[in-house]
């Protein structure tokens, strides 16, 4: 029983206050597969503050012809982590937030479609598994921005 007191007492910030960790991986989208790179800063033992970079190519075919697609995005995001709420061990982090985007899409001079460039609000709820002190495996998932159904990615801390 002291050892299984002892495993939820200890489960702390998976972020120390201060410290910062990088993230990189693929996302799911409607718009063709994106790539992401971002970190997330500690400023509270359950807030973390961060940025991102995403960009993503598609193909699209309309009335008879071929139009490519380039997307890029830059967003910042705010995330509370569940951890000391909840007790849960310091190899799992659980969060939750809202991000805030600004997404460039390159479309050719003769498309007539939709250009959706303009800043995108969403939500994001995740977790990540940390198979050793520094690296871990990320999954989110979320809607009203660029990655509008999540993200698989590698969480280094730094």
């Amino acid at each position: 029983m002291f050892i299984a007191i002892s495993c939820f007492s200890f489960s702390q910030s998976p972020l120390p206050v201060g410290r910062t960790q990088f993230n990189a991986g693929v996302g799911l989208s409607g718009w063709g597969v994106p790539f992401f790179i971002g970190i997330d800063h500690s400023v509270h033992k359950d807030i973390t503050i961060g940025g991102e970079l995403s960009y993503r190519s598609y193909r699209e075919n309309w009335a008879n012809t071929h139009y490519n697609h380039n997307i890029m995005g830059f967003s910042g995001n705010g995330n509370y982590h569940f951890n000391s709420l909840f007790n849960i061990p310091q190899k799992w982090d659980f969060y939750a937030g809202l991000n805030l985007g600004f997404y460039v899409w390159s479309s050719p001079d003769d498309y007539d479609g939709d250009n959706n460039s303009g800043l995108g609000l969403g939500a994001q709820i995740g977790g990540r598994y940390y198979f050793s002190d520094r690296v871990g495996l990320n999954l989110e998932f979320g809607s009203g921005n660029a990655f509008s159904g999540g993200k698989l990615g590698i969480t280094i801390k730094l």
